[in-house]
């Protein structure tokens, strides 16, 4: 529900969703128009039936339980690479990059100020990798630090560099000084 939709959109959505579908059994049992009505004001409906057929493989194939790592969650319907990290992250403490809009702008901004609007970017993906602390905890607490510094402060209408804590290291931020 996360993807390109804000939290507190989804917020309205969530726990009515999961009321209705408390599990991923739940879930790949439904038919899909019926997961498509419940998605009704979130937009983008593809994901509604990538998270359908997400769930049907994971019961089939995963005995309903998500599978862990970056690659296995790749094979899943709707997971592209930024899903995948996340999950991989957050759910399972994994240390792997996160790279949504949010970090890419970041890291874009700190490290490659003239790489153009790219949201595959291989380089992007590859200073966030180097980044990523070794530690799931710490890799967990980066991730969502760093999508918050994004989210807040390095946001896409306005950097705002002199609020910025990573300002003296960032190649944007000490040009703005």
């Amino acid at each position: 529900m996360l993807q390109q939709t804000q939290v507190s959109r989804v917020e309205l959505f969530y726990a009515r969703f999961l009321e209705r579908w408390p599990t991923l059994q739940h879930l790949a049992a439904a038919r899909v128009q019926q997961v498509r009505k419940q998605w009704e004001g979130l937009g983008y409906y593809r994901r509604a039936a990538n998270l359908h057929a997400l769930a049907k493989v994971v019961v089939a194939e995963h005995g309903g339980t998500m599978p862990r790592g970056t690659e296995a969650l790749r094979k899943l319907p709707g997971i592209g690479p930024y899903t995948a990290g996340a999950v991989s992250c957050f759910a399972y403490e994994e240390r792997t990059p996160a790279v949504d809009t949010n970090v890419a702008r970041v890291i874009r901004r700190a490290f490659h100020p003239r790489r153009a609007k790219d949201p595959n970017d291989k380089v992007v993906w590859a200073t966030a990798e180097t980044l990523v602390p070794l530690g799931g905890k710490n890799a967990w607490a980066f991730n969502q630090g760093i999508m918050e510094l994004g989210a807040l402060v390095c946001t896409a209408r306005v950097a705002r560099c002199g609020e910025c804590p990573v300002r003296n290291s960032c190649k944007t931020g000490l040009r703005s000084r």
